[in-house]
C-alpha cells in the first residue's frame, strides 16, 4: 500500500481514455488522501490525446492501451507500461427494452440490420469505434447501415442517446457501460466479431513529479484494488 510517507506531496497530472473513468473515481481520492497528492484529469480519446502529445502537451502519467504506450515509450515519450487490465466490448439497450440475440455472430448481424439505430465511437478515434467501422464492413453490412449508425464516443454522451431512446442499440466497451443507470447490457461482442482492449499506464518521460507517478501507477496496479477494477468491467492482466 502506498503511505503518505512513501511519496511527497505534488500535483500529479494524468491523461487518460475514457475506459479506466470509473476505476479512477473511486481509487483516486483514496490515492490523494494516503499520499497528499492532487490528481488533476484529461480525458479524451487516444486520437485526441496523441495530438496532444504529439504536439507536445505534456502530463505526468499516461493512461491508455498497452500498444499505444508501447508506441511512445519507443519514442522515448514515456517509461515502461504497467497493465491494469482488459476490457471487452459490451452490446447495451435501453433499460426495459427487448434485449436482440447476439450469441453468434450471424445474430449479431441479425440483431444490427433490425435494429433503428445503433451508436458506437467514432471508427479511427478510439479502438472499439475502429473495430466497429472494421465489423460493419466484415459482415457486408456496412451500407445498409450507414443511414442508422450514430458516431459518438462514451466520453461524448454516446451512452446517453441509448438511456434517451435515440438509438435503440450502443456499443461500447465493457468499463463504459458498467454501473450505468437506464441501460441493461445484452452481452458482449460474440466470436468472429469479438473485441478487447488491453489497458495500462506509463509515467510521461520529463515529468515534475516522478516518483508521484510511479507511486500513482503502482497504486492502481495494485493487487488489493483487483476487485475495483472488474467490477468496472476489467478482467485481471494476462500472467
Amino acid at each position: 500500500m502506498v503511505t503518505s510517507m512513501s511519496v511527497s506531496a505534488a500535483e500529479l497530472r494524468v491523461m487518460s481514455g475514457g475506459a479506466p473513468k470509473e476505476v479512477f473515481a473511486e481509487l483516486v481520492p483514496q490515492f490523494e488522501r494516503q499520499t497528499g497528492t492532487k490528481v488533476t484529469f484529461t480525458y479524451a480519446v487516444i486520437t485526441a490525446l496523441r495530438e496532444k502529445i504529439a504536439a507536445g502537451e505534456k502530463a505526468d502519467v499516461l493512461v491508455l492501451p498497452v500498444p499505444v504506450l508501447e508506441g511512445l515509450a519507443k519514442e522515448g515519450k514515456v517509461g515502461a507500461p504497467t497493465t491494469f487490465g482488459t476490457v471487452g466490448t459490451s452490446v447495451v439497450v435501453k433499460e426495459g427494452a427487448r434485449k436482440p440475440d447476439i450469441s453468434t455472430q450471424e445474430k449479431f448481424k441479425a440483431a444490427m440490420l433490425a435494429a433503428k439505430s445503433v451508436v458506437h465511437a467514432t471508427p479511427g478515434q478510439t479502438p472499439s469505434g475502429t473495430h466497429m467501422g472494421k465489423v460493419m464492413e466484415q459482415l457486408g453490412i456496412a451500407e445498409a447501415m450507414a443511414k442508422k449508425v450514430i458516431h459518438k464516443p462514451a466520453l461524448a454522451g454516446g451512452v446517453a442517446l441509448v438511456t434517451s431512446g435515440e438509438a435503440e442499440i450502443g456499443i461500447y466497451p465493457a468499463s463504459e457501460v458498467a454501473g450505468i443507470k437506464g441501460i441493461s447490457i445484452v452481452g458482449e461482442l460474440p466470436p468472429g466479431v469479438d473485441f478487447t482492449s488491453v489497458y495500462g499506464s506509463a509515467p510521461m518521460s520529463g515529468s515534475a513529479a516522478p516518483e508521484a507517478a510511479a507511486a500513482f501507477v503502482a497504486f492502481m496496479a495494485a493487487p488489493e484494488h483487483r476487485a475495483v477494477w472488474k467490477e468496472a468491467g476489467f478482467a485481471p492482466p494476462a500472467q
